[in-house]
């Protein structure tokens, strides 16, 4: 017997310390019902968890499996591995702190109906943690009361979030023994006790219902074959960036020092893409509509754009042979941290702490230290969020920017190349191609006629599959609308060799089709062999493989189809030999039904 527990969400609030025990982690450390304890971390990649297993005894016997996922990224990274953990989740608990205003709305708006979808309409206890005392106030649990709206989360607004979910609303104000113990554990093991009573009572109907039988049995089904599992590759999307930065192919704009003694090389559309600042230096946005007059400032006194090379007065049109545009750092011990603070921009900007010690290592000046550091968070800072913090943590100091490239996706603003498809344009950056594809970085860096052309015809693909392409490029998330167009942004990913998109296109077919019920699959339209002739001509020998074990575990169903007469020699006998249900159990069947048939003729009572 066991019971599964998902919890998600962050309980503490931007202030917190790092070593503050966990919701999860407190109650499984002081209730008196559990036992066994044990641990292990998961990352998508080094640096950034996603979620931590908690293994443990509860109720004596019961294993206890919790999943703490504190980071709502998961859902925007991997939503296949978040649609498996709410899915097989027995109890979920949702966490967040009354004094961090903005996670709460994040939550509400984009991840409530995400949790909604991957519930599917189950009925899973949900309970709702609010976590924290109010700190503009004595804290009132009122839910009409008005005092605490400014900058915490009320609580009317956490009961709401509640009624939206059909959850138990909590708010613990402290983490200590009453709240976890006999509030929090309270509720979370009369929900574990009516899931245990729940999986008990479908057992008991399961062997009732196997206790009823004939005197001869009829033939045992065996399951079919195991589907070979296609597992997801970890994003690479910082580390393309990085090595972008380290090769510098692309360049387009070139930092010196005041004695233009070196000069250090970046990307504009990459540094626009975290900072206001930029985009004011290089034309992208005006100074008059800048939210901070300091941004302003900060842009004018740290650096000045040489007037031999101007930055365009049109930033839309950047040929792609044009020189960088050289900018002056006026700041001298600013200009020599640049490096080192480029680096921590391109690979994610979340290694604070790593940027902070490699400045003390080159300064050796706790003064001049916190001079860059602080000229750092305000360059990277989001007008109207957050200020600039002292003694940031890398998990704070990504509130202050925003790194995706998403604002510069199909827009003509630092673009130069234009791509050419289906008698429409679409605009992009060498910069992102580059990084992001082998194929195109050796088209636009070889001896290729795309390497000094503006416009770049496009061919076999239609403009809606190369634009999902290209967001993918620049954000690292794609969503195909259906399982056609997934196989077409396959063929696009394969055709300039990006390798985990064509592995999401691969796992978003097999989900697609794994939730197809019997009925559907029989009548669709959808071309099953087509989808297999296409995965083999494109290489993708997962999804091929995988389609083949696929017709064969719905033989009844395709060998009543057209197209299963277009399979090949090799491929129809491999399906014969994995066909389910075996001809022998089909034989058995058959011998079964004759018996009981037989059996109808002749009274048992006489």
């Amino acid at each position: 017997r066991s019971v599964n527990i998902v919890a998600l969400g962050n309980e503490r609030d931007g202030f917190s310390e790092d070593n503050q025990p966990s919701l999860i982690w407190s109650y499984l450390r002081r209730s008196t019902l559990i036992s066994q304890i044990d641990s292990s971390l998961s990352a998508s990649h080094v640096g950034n968890p996603v979620f931590t297993e908690y293994q443990a005894c509860v109720f004596g016997n019961v294993r206890l499996v919790v999943h703490d996922c504190p980071v709502w990224d998961i859902f925007d990274s991997d939503w296949y591995t978040s649609c498996r953990l709410i899915g097989g989740a027995d109890i979920i608990v949702i966490k967040y702190s009354v004094n961090d205003k903005t996670s709460f709305q994040d939550l509400k708006d984009s991840y409530v109906p995400m949790v909604k979808k991957a519930l599917n309409h189950c009925s899973v206890p949900v309970i709702i943690s609010a976590i924290g005392a109010r700190k503009n106030g004595v804290p009132c649990t009122c839910p009409l009361c008005t005092s605490d709206r400014r900058s915490c989360v009320t609580t009317s607004e956490g009961v709401q979030l509640a009624k939206e979910l059909g959850a138990t609303y909590l708010e613990l104000h402290t983490l200590n023994d009453f709240y976890i113990q006999k509030y929090f554990g309270g509720v979370l093991e009369y929900f574990m006790i009516q899931s245990l009573n729940q999986k008990s009572s479908e057992k008991m109907k399961k062997r009732k219902k196997m206790q009823k039988g004939h005197r001869v049995k009829p033939p045992q089904l065996e399951q079919p074959e195991k589907m070979p599992i296609l597992k997801g590759e970890a994003s690479h999307y910082n580390a393309d960036l990085h090595n972008l930065l380290c090769c510098c192919q692309c360049t387009d704009v070139a930092f010196y020092p005041e004695d233009l003694s070196m000069a250090v090389e970046a990307h504009k559309v990459i540094l626009c893409s975290v900072s206001q600042l930029f985009m004011l230096l290089f034309g992208v946005r005006s100074p008059s509509s800048a939210q901070d007059a300091s941004t302003v400032q900060l842009a004018q006194s740290l650096f000045a754009v040489e007037t031999g090379d101007p930055c365009p007065s049109n930033p839309r049109q950047v040929p792609p042979y044009a020189p960088p545009v050289r900018v002056v750092v006026k700041d001298s011990v600013f200009c020599s941290c640049l490096p080192d603070i480029l680096h921590f921009i391109y690979s994610g900007a979340f290694q604070w702490e790593r940027l902070e010690e490699d400045i003390k290592k080159k300064l050796k000046d706790p003064e001049k230290t916190e001079h860059v550091l602080e000229k750092v968070k305000c360059i990277l800072k989001t007008p109207g969020k957050l200020n600039t913090v002292k003694d940031c943590k890398s998990h704070q100091i990504k509130r202050l920017y925003n790194t995706s490239l998403r604002l510069f996706f199909n827009t003509p603003v630092l673009a130069d190349v234009i791509f050419k498809i289906q008698g429409t344009t679409v605009p992009a950056h060498r910069a992102v191609l580059v990084a992001r594809s082998e194929v195109m970085a050796a088209m636009f860096n070889g001896n290729y006629l795309e390497a000094n052309s503006i416009l770049v015809p496009v061919y076999g693909v239609s403009k809606d599959t190369f634009l999902s392409f290209l967001e993918y490029l620049y954000t690292d998330s794609c969503c195909p609308a259906s399982i056609l167009q997934a196989m077409s942004l396959l063929i696009c990913a394969e055709m300039y060799q990006v390798m985990r998109l064509q592995h999401i296109c691969e796992l978003y077919i097999i989900t697609q089709l794994q939730s197809m019920p019997s009925r559907e699959l029989a009548s669709t339209s959808l071309s099953i062999v087509s989808l297999l002739k296409k995965a083999k001509f494109h290489n993708s020998d997962c999804l091929s493989t995988w389609l083949l074990h696929f017709i064969a575990t719905n033989y009844l169903i395709f060998s009543q189809k057209p197209e299963f007469q277009e399979l090949s020699v090799e491929e129809r006998n491999f399906v014969e030999m994995h066909r389910w249900p075996s001809n022998l159990y089909l034989k058995q069947l058959a011998d079964y039904r004759n018996y009981i048939h037989s059996q109808k003729c002749h009274c048992t009572v006489m």
